[in-house]
């Protein structure tokens, strides 16, 4: 379950902006939506992903997916990354959701695809200072995942409760439901949110990242299937850890009386 990892991506320790494509997107030409940051010094392993198209308050459209497709794709190859953090460039917004704007000039068929690539991403992320399934105030539907992933989350009942209303949540109200692990008072330039997250991603930095990631597997896996195959799932997981330098230098670390300095091999 585990990919190899073939090769290392050398990011640039500045903002970098990724290739983009032509697409139907309203920034300004040549404008970079997603950049990519490797941090340095203390947070070396942890990397930034900055999304910055102020013009859509950070809407999903083709070229921001596009670029942030590329990017994931792109770090899922890089071991040297151990901690991907997502923040905006745009003050007091995180991500608007899809671009209906963009959506009402594509065919049917073009819909078909665009969501099918949302479904995608938002396996990768989903996070939001105040959140919402709106879609049914738009004469829509939750189209890129909601509908399965809330009631995981929340309970059937709830589900249908706050997507039927459409009802916008304070990041307090997400907290109390479980829909997110943090909530922190905001701050005069507006990124109290990235600094907790950092701390967080500092937190998770020096733990062994072959046995995080095997970790991610096992529970994301596990969610979707009854606990029995879980169990498998978890199983075959530990058993790909047991091998590892890492697994080796914990339990040496452990004996020693000394902290462990884990490579990711």
């Amino acid at each position: 379950m585990l990919r190899a990892l073939t090769g290392a991506l050398r990011l640039p320790r500045p903002w970098r902006p990724l290739q983009t494509r032509s697409c139907a997107s309203d920034g300004a030409a040549g404008d970079p939506e997603i950049q990519v940051r490797v941090l340095a010094g203390p947070d070396q392993g942890i990397t930034e992903i900055l999304m910055n198209r102020p013009s859509a308050r950070n809407a999903l459209g083709n070229v921001l997916v596009s670029e942030l497709l590329e990017a994931l794709a792109r770090l899922r190859e890089d071991q040297q990354v151990r901690v991907l953090l997502f923040r905006s460039g745009v003050k007091g917004v995180f991500c608007a959701g899809a671009d209906l704007k963009e959506r009402e000039q594509m065919s049917e068929a073009e819909v078909g695809i665009f969501v099918q690539r949302l479904r995608g991403l938002m396996n990768e992320i989903a996070s939001s200072a105040v959140m919402g399934l709106i879609e049914t105030t738009r004469g829509l539907l939750p189209g890129a995942g909601g509908t399965q992933r809330l009631p995981r989350c929340l309970g059937v009942a709830l589900a249908k409760e706050l997507i039927f209303t459409g009802r916008r949540l304070s990041g307090a109200q997400a907290q109390a439901l479980g829909l997110v692990n943090h909530t922190v008072p905001q701050n005069e330039e507006g990124n109290a949110a990235y600094h907790r997250a950092r701390a967080l991603a500092q937190e998770i930095l020096p733990q062994a990242p072959i046995a995080v990631r095997l970790g991610k597997v096992a529970i994301d896996r596990g969610m979707d299937v009854d606990i029995a195959s879980g169990m498998a799932i978890e199983g075959i997981c530990y058993a790909q850890n047991i091998p590892t330098q890492d697994r080796l230098e914990g339990m040496a670390a452990f004996r020693e009386k000394r902290p462990p300095r884990f490579v990711g091999k």
